[in-house]
């Protein structure tokens, strides 16, 4: 039953995705390379994203992450759809420095997850993916200051997203 209503809320979500702008086709990504799987354990929320098609309506967002023996992380991505809780389940490897690769539970497809930047002192980290069409800014609280949320937004554009199209997620 999860995973028939994540399916079609995917489907049904595919029909409005964010479409990035053509101005920044040829823009180069950029990754941190020095970034340890380790250092994303902990408790994330999400405080503004470019949303990715299975987030439709999504309120209060979070992203848990888990050291697991092998390297990998577990993660558990929630979040709030009216006064339902939903959860999804899944596992993040290093594909390559800076870059994972994400396996959700009932999703077809691994996704390319690219880190863009964390904060010097590691409470926030940018996410992106090589499409642009998603990205994520996680922070260790619900909310962030204003010059920290300035500085994902100056990430992001760095790295051809159009930032003007980043949503705020509501935490409170």
């Amino acid at each position: 039953m999860k995973r028939l209503a994540l399916l079609s809320l995917l489907a049904l979500a595919a029909c409005t995705p964010h479409v990035p702008s053509s101005r920044y086709i040829g823009t180069p990504m950029y990754v941190v390379s020095n970034v340890i799987p380790a250092q994303l354990a902990g408790r994330w929320y999400e405080i503004a994203s470019f949303p990715a098609p299975f987030q439709s309506g999504c309120s209060h967002t979070t992203a848990d992450y888990a050291p697991r023996p092998d390297g990998s992380l577990a993660l558990r991505n929630s979040c709030r759809v009216g006064n339902e809780l939903r959860r999804i389940d899944g596992t993040a490897t290093v594909a390559a420095p800076g870059r994972l690769k994400v396996d959700l539970e009932g999703v077809p497809f691994r996704g390319d997850y690219w880190v863009l930047d964390v904060a010097r002192d590691g409470r926030t980290v940018v996410v992106g993916t090589p499409t642009r069409i998603a990205g994520w800014v996680l922070h260790r609280d619900r909310q962030m200051t204003p010059q920290e949320l300035r500085h994902a937004r100056d990430v992001f554009e760095r790295n051809g997203y159009d930032a003007a199209a980043l949503q705020r997620t509501n935490q409170r």
